[in-house]
């Protein structure tokens, strides 16, 4: 038990080394900001509900999605859970530094007009920061259970499929980023907005199949510039430090 924990740690340590820095970076600062401004409204009705989190919610998936197809599902679940742990972290560190007796910035543009909407916009500041514990909990399960979906899918359609170059890509990213968000969205919604907001079931499947189409579309249109760079890792072979490993070589 032991030395296979040992031989996960070394592999991620190693898989971390060899994808690109900037696209692990863009990945866990996505994932983080996501969840930050899920905070505010963008779109909504009785059937389709969008936060502004959505604008970047479908970057983490096409970055899943191009890890996958260079270095595996497993990795790309690695990766998640790397940056599932920093969003958690960071979840921790704001809502620990809300509860401080310091003022925010916004404070002292309403201070000297109106006292009262200044501690208000302090007093929402710090709730918008701090978060509540039922949204962190919905966020991280959802997106647990999603990024392990979104591999596992992504990896059972490229076995399976006869499609080569960005149409095997395409098929593979489409296909795994509308059913691992439509997870995401599904589950986000049972555990916060069904017990907390009071939503019906009617109301939580049905957004979370008009919010996981909006993502998808989202993801379809910038998939071409993803797909260049997975093809620009394998011409300068990219990685091939992690994938001699994986290969016992």
């Amino acid at each position: 038990m032991i030395e296979k924990i040992k031989y996960e740690v070394k592999d991620l340590v190693v898989l971390l080394r060899n994808i690109p820095s900037l696209a692990v970076t863009f990945f866990v600062l996505s994932v983080v900001c996501m969840n930050l401004l899920a905070n505010k409204e963008l779109f909504s009705t009785e059937y389709l509900a969008l936060d502004c989190g959505f604008t970047l919610s479908w970057f983490s998936f096409l970055c899943m999605d191009m890890i996958c197809k260079r270095f595996g599902p497993k990795a790309a679940m690695k990766v998640s859970m790397v940056a599932l742990f920093i969003n958690l972290v960071t979840c921790g560190l704001f809502a620990l530094l809300s509860r401080t007796p310091g003022m925010w910035g916004e404070f002292y543009s309403y201070i000297d007009s109106n006292p009262d909407a200044a501690s208000v916009a302090n007093a929402s500041l710090n709730a918008t920061f701090g978060g509540s514990w039922y949204v962190v909990l919905g966020s991280a399960l959802a997106m647990f259970t999603s990024s392990g979906v979104n591999s596992i899918v992504n990896y059972l359609i490229a076995k399976t499929t006869k499609t080569t170059g960005f149409k095997n890509f395409a098929l593979r990213s489409y296909v795994s980023t509308a059913v691992a968000q439509f997870v995401d969205n599904f589950i986000f919604a049972m555990v916060v907005s069904h017990v907390f907001f009071g939503w019906t079931m009617t109301q939580v499947i049905v957004c979370s199949i008009t919010g996981s189409i909006m993502e998808l579309l989202c993801e379809i249109v910038i998939s071409p510039i993803g797909y260049k760079m997975v093809c620009s890792w394998e011409k300068h072979d990219v990685g091939r430090e992690y994938l001699n490993m994986k290969a016992g070589k």
